[in-house]
């Protein structure tokens, strides 16, 4: 199976990070459990894409840890013959930087993309798996005809619920979910 895996909000708990910069740039209070979409925005876009540039400097990538048992599920699934692709909407010049991270943390994969349009990488190479924690890109996979599984944020809980849309509170459950899936079993999910 091909299985595309964003990377913030994904294989690392990026809130904590997104938050601080809020705090240092803006002056402004995150806190994680009321990040809901419905939620009044506290920053503008332009405040917001100045807090993500921050989380996407090359110190702070290096400094992000992955999630307890995302690599070793990934590197699981690469051992067992899946192709991993990992594609994050960071932007090109985070590449380099991405790309020590995973060889860092010893994520096994086949490809690293950096664009903004995950879900037409995806059909175009062909994944059969997305695993995401955006609403907008689990739910454009699956009208794309791709699978789709989140870990639980509170951004994406009302996607957590819809039809075909596997979630999990962790990593190792969703190794235990997904297996079935990952076994040959696209009805499963």
């Amino acid at each position: 199976m091909r299985i595309a895996i964003d990377i913030d909000s994904t294989l690392h708990h990026h809130w904590p990070l997104l938050a601080a910069a809020a705090k240092r740039r803006f002056g402004v209070d995150l806190p994680y459990e009321q990040q809901f979409p419905w939620a009044s925005r506290r920053l503008s876009e332009e405040q917001l894409g100045v807090c993500i540039k921050d989380t996407h400097s090359n110190e702070a990538i290096a400094s992000a840890r992955p999630y307890p048992h995302a690599v070793e599920t990934v590197n699981g699934w690469y051992d067992s013959g899946h192709s991993i692709h990992i594609t994050t909407h960071r932007a090109e010049r985070s590449m380099t930087a991405t790309r020590r991270w995973l060889d860092d943390i010893g994520l096994r994969h086949h490809e690293l993309s950096c664009g903004y349009d995950k879900v037409a990488r995806c059909r175009q190479i062909g994944i059969d798996l997305l695993i995401d924690d955006s609403p907008n890109n689990l739910l454009r996979a699956l009208a794309a005809g791709i699978l789709a599984a989140t870990l639980r944020h509170p951004w994406n809980q009302h996607v957590c619920d819809a039809p075909h849309v596997t979630s999990a509170a962790d990593w190792r459950e969703l190794a235990r979910v997904l297996e079935p899936v990952l076994e040959g079993d696209r009805g499963a999910s």
